[in-house]
């Protein structure tokens, strides 16, 4: 009796602790002729079951310890088994002694073409390449994880994201877009190749050390904002070498409206240096620095 207690204990208590996601996982079937149909509610289900309850590192997470994030698919086309879509995948984690959310992740993919049946169980193996729809979604799931773990530590990301490169590299494979260099310069190739690249170090500083800032916030607002300037700044080196990077086009959609809001609050520092710096690296998001006052 006493082993089946125990049994049933170490049972419960691996399902509960084999989840590292809170995600939110939508599909919007709008565009296609039936959006009722009960095929897309039961993708949604299946997707939302699938990225939740799987084990993605074997880390041991409390559920309030959990990464929020979102992954929101629109369907473009449905024929058969075969889908067309995008996928928009966002993420934030909680700043220190505070109720405020920061947002970490915010990518658009819009080359996103899989295969799904009814009911299909759908099973992650990195070094398999199974589906294009298990392929995403995991790989995302990683990519998530990863540029979680880089706003705690420097590089902390590493091992998550050699994950995510796996499944990029076996991926490759298969005939779906998004996955070689071949189809673009910014897509999930590039996208994880840049992440471990020595080249594009400085991004990994700059998420560490702005994230370092926001969490002082509660203590010291103008030495955070300080830590947050200068992490910015930190910026520059890259785009010296790397003007178009992508991974500055991914720091800033998912920041700029953060750092606009930051900059635009007191207590003030001097921050003509910084709006200048914003307009070279991000000059898409200049009508936002334009709102900064100096």
């Amino acid at each position: 009796m006493n082993k089946i207690i125990v049994f049933f204990l170490l049972v419960s208590f691996g399902f509960v602790q084999a989840q590292q996601l809170n995600c939110t996982v939508t599909v919007n079937a709008q565009k296609m002729g039936n959006p009722n149909q009960q095929i897309y509610k039961t993708l949604e289900t299946t997707l939302n079951e699938f990225v939740n309850k799987t084990d993605w590192t074997g880390q041991t997470l409390k559920p309030q310890e959990r990464i929020n994030c979102s992954m929101y698919i629109t369907l473009l086309s449905h024929s058969s088994d075969q889908f067309s879509a995008t996928i928009q995948v966002q993420s934030s984690r909680p700043v220190f002694n505070s109720s405020y959310e920061t947002p970490v992740l915010n990518i658009n993919d819009k080359d996103f073409s899989f295969t799904y049946t009814e009911f299909e169980n759908l099973v992650f193996n990195a070094n398999n390449f199974q589906s294009n729809l298990i392929s995403v979604i995991s790989f995302y799931s990683y990519v998530i994880i990863g540029m979680d773990q880089d706003t705690f530590g420097f590089k902390s990301g590493d091992a998550i994201f050699q994950t995510a490169q796996t499944i990029a590299t076996v991926a490759q494979q298969s005939s779906y877009k998004g996955w070689s260099q071949l189809d673009g310069n910014q897509n999930r190739y590039f996208l994880i190749n840049d992440l471990l690249s020595p080249t594009y170090v400085e991004i990994r500083k700059t998420i560490f050390d702005y994230h370092q800032g926001l969490d002082m916030m509660t203590d010291n607002l103008k030495s955070a904002k300080e830590k947050m300037k200068t992490a910015i700044l930190g910026l520059n080196k890259l785009y010296n070498s790397k003007p178009n990077a992508y991974l500055t086009r991914i720091f800033f959609d998912a920041k700029s409206d953060e750092v606009t809001s930051v900059f635009s609050g007191g207590p003030s520092i001097a921050i003509a240096d910084l709006v200048d710096n914003l307009n070279k690296i991000s000059p898409i998001n200049s009508g936002k620095w334009a709102t900064l006052k100096f």
